[in-house]
């Protein structure tokens, strides 16, 4: 049985041993026993960090009080914490500091989402058709099937799960992620069922406020999934 952690330090609030309480609150066989681990050693490092990422990165929800931000991203990621693998050498500090982080950026990009439901795709788009400043990538027209659509999305979770990503990165992949969960009712239209570009272009400056130039530079990141999943549509 692993050594029982020290108290948090206030020079170091998660250290090694909040890695041990971790590993120790993810071997535990009862729920009382998960549950000490986590109020006596792992509830006030983990409000630190939630507090610290709010406040550094400014990742603050129009209409909400920080003190419901903070305990909406606490409660998940209570529910992602028994996904952690300590076997693979990744340390739990970077692991759920990387999910409170996106999952408050998802959340800002969903709110941003709900602000601009308002806007018409169709008519905008017929505006864009042939304006060369909202040209995108050539290989978003293909062909949609749900399937490869469902693997998508499931590859980009864990891409930004396992990948260091700037902040615009962040912001594109949930993006990304949302606009394939719903495309059919984003950008399929008529009775091919290819993307429209200027489509997907437009959808991702409405729901992370990023330029073109911004865009097409986070979309790197993403390009190789996109490339496979381009190739087993066609084929």
């Amino acid at each position: 049985m692993p050594r029982k952690p020290g108290p948090t330090s206030s020079l170091m609030y998660f250290g090694e041993p909040q890695e041990a309480a971790v590993r120790m609150f993810l071997t535990a066989t009862t729920f009382s026993e998960r549950n000490e681990v986590y109020r006596k050693y792992l509830y006030h490092p983990l409000n630190k960090m939630i507090d610290s990422i709010i406040r550094r990165y400014k990742l603050y929800r129009k209409g909400f009080v920080f003190e419901d931000i903070h305990a909406d991203t606490l409660s998940f990621l209570i529910t992602k914490a028994e996904k952690f693998k300590p076997a693979k050498g990744k340390k739990a500090y970077s692991y759920f500091g990387t999910i409170c982080k996106n999952y408050l950026m998802g959340q800002i990009i969903k709110d941003h989402k709900e602000q601009n439901r308002s806007v018409s795709y169709e008519d905008i788009s017929s505006s864009m058709e042939n304006n060369e400043k909202y040209a995108y990538v050539d290989h978003v027209e293909v062909v949609a099937t749900t399937e490869i659509i469902k693997k998508l999305v499931d590859e980009i979770e864990h891409f930004m799960l396992v990948t260091t990503l700037n902040d615009n990165e962040s912001k594109i992949g949930f993006a990304l992620i949302d606009m394939f969960s719903n495309y059919e009712q984003v950008f399929v239209h008529g009775k091919s069922n290819k993307f429209n570009k200027n489509l997907v272009l437009l959808s991702l400056r409405e729901m992370t406020n990023l330029t073109t130039k911004e865009i097409r530079a986070a979309l790197k990141k993403y390009r190789n999934i996109y490339s496979a999943l381009s190739s087993k549509m066609r084929n």
